[in-house]
């Protein structure tokens, strides 16, 4: 018989289970807006129903209910009067012939305004109607964290000299003009990512093998699991306080800019379902042989070997948006009197008064332009020459010219939404 260690299997993969905590989050659904027939507010919470046993439910009560929720929708208006009048005071109990919830509890959220809310951004779900974040959103951002690493440490990866970040901002200049939107959202493709993350070969068995761009990118090496449904629950402190995680709420969200002189400017109120406390688990996973069959056609080394590495860099990348972050808030000059809203950004000053980021990454709705893009690499004027191309003009702003902030419900300018905590388990 062989020796036991003649019989292991080595290990080609390395897999780690990652615990992901976030103050505050919002990731986009496949709807951005909801019509105010497809949820219900009251005071204190809002409802998304389940709109086909809704009308069977109104169907069944006969008279007048079916035609008049159809109406409701075809009018975009709102639906709580008549449900009131259809299934009593406390409707949001009403159950289907089945018996099952109309308005379901996982899609129950905590109302964090007063306001009436309009044009509510739904927060992604699963399959059952969960709220979660996919495994796609998480390894999309560490995606643009490695780019971005790579074009800060070039010499170091030996990266192309035609991806140096002069010339990526070269090319850049010359072709924002030209680019129309759908090919607006390509091109750091074309210019840059290409070369990056698919510019391969695969030597696999003494063989080498060329093929399409989706074959001979690296990042296929690297797995990353859709995280556990966010399930609304509560969990015990060190110091034996129970606190709530996993909280849906709608919250109002400040969308501000600023003048030429730093004074606060406000540009508009958003209502965004959004989860607070967050706290679930994730896989990543390495598979460490498949790594080791790609060489760049042009000697670029990868930047990575193992996870532990992964996670730094995406760690250093969020230190430079926490620096660039604290830098804008602490110019930022309060404006009580901007447009009738009182701004005031005491508490997101606080939050970014530690040196060192206490995050691994930052991800959703609300990151910033400097999250989801190679920004920071960049000159000032290149990156207001890419705001004022592929969004809304404002010459003399910086670029990104305006922040999102969420409100609490104490109706102060609470938090910045999308910064995720990441401990390996």
């Amino acid at each position: 018989m062989l020796p036991s260690i003649a019989l292991k299997k080595p290990e080609v993969y390395e897999s780690k289970k990652i615990q992901l905590t976030s103050p505050i989050l919002h990731i986009g659904s496949a709807v951005s807006r909801l019509n105010p027939f497809e949820y219900v507010q009251t005071s204190k919470k809002v409802y998304l129903p389940n709109q086909d046993a809704l009308a069977k439910a109104l169907h069944k009560k006969g008279g007048r209910y079916l035609n008049d929720y159809i109406q409701a929708i075809s009018d975009r208006q709102d639906i709580s009067n008549l449900l009131k009048d259809a299934f009593g005071e406390q409707w949001w109990s009403a159950t289907d012939s089945n018996g099952e919830l109309i308005f379901p509890k996982n899609a129950i959220s905590q109302k964090l305004t007063d306001d009436r809310i309009t044009d509510l951004r739904p927060m992604i779900r699963n399959g059952m109607g969960q709220l979660y974040i996919p495994g796609s959103s998480i390894k999309g951002a560490i995606r643009t964290a490695i780019a971005y690493y790579l074009l800060k440490h070039g010499d170091r990866y030996n990266v192309p000299k035609n991806q140096k970040v002069s010339d990526i901002e070269k090319v850049l200049r010359n072709k924002l003009g030209t680019l129309n939107k759908y090919q607006q959202k390509s091109a750091d493709d074309d210019i840059f990512m290409d070369t990056l993350f698919s510019e391969y070969t695969l030597i696999y068995q003494g063989k080498r093998y060329n093929g399409s761009s989706q074959n001979t990118d690296f990042f296929r090496a690297l797995s990353v699991s859709d995280c556990e449904p966010l399930i609304e629950g509560k969990i015990t402190t060190k110091k034996g306080q129970s606190i709530p995680i996993n909280l849906p709420v709608v919250a109002e969200i400040i969308v501000s800019s600023r003048f030429p002189d730093y004074l606060a400017k406000y540009r508009a109120s958003l209502y965004v379902e959004m989860v607070r406390n967050v706290q679930t688990t994730f896989t990543v996973t390495l598979d460490t042989e498949m790594l080791s069959w790609f060489q760049h056609k042009q000697g670029m080394k990868l930047p990575f070997q193992n996870l532990d590495e992964l996670i730094k860099i995406c760690h250093e990348f969020s230190q430079e948006q926490w620096d660039y972050e604290h830098d804008y808030w602490n110019d930022i000059i309060n404006n009580p009197h901007a447009a009738g809203r009182d701004l005031d950004f005491n508490d997101i000053r606080q939050f970014y008064e530690p040196e060192e980021c206490p995050f691994t990454i930052r991800l959703g709705w609300g990151s910033g332009m400097m999250a989801t893009t190679i920004g920071l690499c960049l000159d000032d004027e290149v990156r207001e020459e890419i705001r004022n191309t592929c969004g809304l003009k404002a010459p003399g702003f910086e670029a990104p010219k305006s922040r999102r902030s969420v409100v609490s419900s104490n109706g102060k300018i609470k938090f910045t939404p999308g910064w995720l905590k990441l401990k390996v388990l």
